[in-house]
């Protein structure tokens, strides 16, 4: 049985606090704040399938919304337009592809390091915008709708009605708990080891033995199927997909809320998710300059908080220690009651 850590006492609150939202009394659990919950859970699921290259494998990619873009164009493409498909199905393939394109890309492109690396991400994600914008089968830049929300059943039992906006915000919340999750395992793993170890280290890995170039492309197809669940969850949420989404500012928005959050942190992901998708609902209702105040409170966030929020939290608890050793009794520092 898993021991249970503060990281997981804390996770386990967050979630279980978030899934309350729906039953809380207006002006706060209202379909308006449940669609925009569902908004940040989404974009969470893709910062975190990015945490897992940039933060934890030391991979800079500008070309991760490409992954997320295919798999919301793939549910497009195959969703029935006369009624509601098969959510596990559409699910299975949206991710699959992103990862199958990931695979792709990460083949030709795993040989290049440091800013060519980014580059040559970013062109291949920009070639793959430019196909899907000047493509008439996936709707051009006029983009495609998705007219039915997908139904998940077991035998004839309908587990999820997405079409209620608190169904859809608990499901997109599982999703997010899934991907933390697992996420979570597979940093504890061998596999997860190598992956850091090749962001500290790729030369002493390779020299350890380690095929860093096959764990380096597994990163990458990884966090692209997760980057796909995400990109599952914004087609079907707004039923409606534009080839904006592969741009390189989606993938430049992503790589904004893990730096945000914190670097190499799933909570910091998830943090830095949050803060940039409601802060920028915020900015947006007060002014049409918005991207300005947005700007300025992230470059005074990265300046002030160099490790992201998440790191200002572990900043004040190590300021706090010092008071707690010196007010204690001596003897006494530092004990568990």
């Amino acid at each position: 049985m898993a021991r249970l850590t503060p990281a997981r006492i804390g996770w386990w609150l967050a979630f279980g606090l978030l899934a309350t939202l729906p039953w809380l009394p207006p002006p706060i659990g209202t379909p308006f704040h449940l669609e925009l919950g569902a908004q940040v859970l989404t974009m969470a699921i893709f910062a975190l399938s990015l945490q897992l290259l940039v933060g934890t494998t030391g991979l800079v990619s500008l070309g991760h919304a490409a992954y997320f873009g295919c798999a919301a164009y793939v549910v497009s493409v195959l969703a029935p337009q006369s009624e509601a498909g098969n959510g596990w199905w559409l699910m299975a393939a949206a991710v699959g592809g992103a990862a199958l394109l990931a695979l792709l890309i990460g083949a030709l492109v795993m040989r290049t390091k440091g800013v060519y690396f980014i580059m040559v991400t970013l062109a291949f994600a920009q070639l793959v915008y430019f196909v899907v914008h000047d493509t008439a089968w996936f709707g051009g830049s006029d983009g495609a709708y998705i007219y039915f929300r997908p139904e998940f059943k077991i035998g004839g039992l309908q587990l999820v009605d997405l079409q209620q906006p608190h169904h859809f915000y608990w499901f997109a919340l599982a999703l997010c708990a899934f991907t933390v999750a697992a996420l979570g395992l597979l940093l504890r793993s061998r596999l997860g080891h190598a992956f850091i170890g090749i962001r500290h280290n790729e030369q002493r890995m390779r020299a350890a033995g380690f095929p860093t170039l096959a764990y380096k492309l597994a990163s990458f197809v990884i966090g692209a199927a997760f980057a796909g669940l995400a990109g599952f969850l914004y087609a079907v949420r707004n039923g409606y997909v534009n080839p904006e989404i592969l741009s390189w500012h989606q993938s430049g928005n992503a790589l904004l809320m893990i730096i945000l959050g914190g670097l190499g942190s799933l909570a910091g992901a998830v943090i830095g998710a949050a803060s940039f998708v409601l802060l920028s609902e915020w900015f947006q209702s007060l002014t049409k300059h918005w991207q300005l105040l947005l700007g300025g409170f992230v470059i005074a966030a990265v300046v002030l908080l160099p490790q992201g929020l998440v790191g200002g939290t572990r900043w004040l608890r190590r300021r706090s220690r010092p008071l707690d050793s010196t007010l204690a009794p001596a003897g006494t520092a530092g004990e568990t009651p």
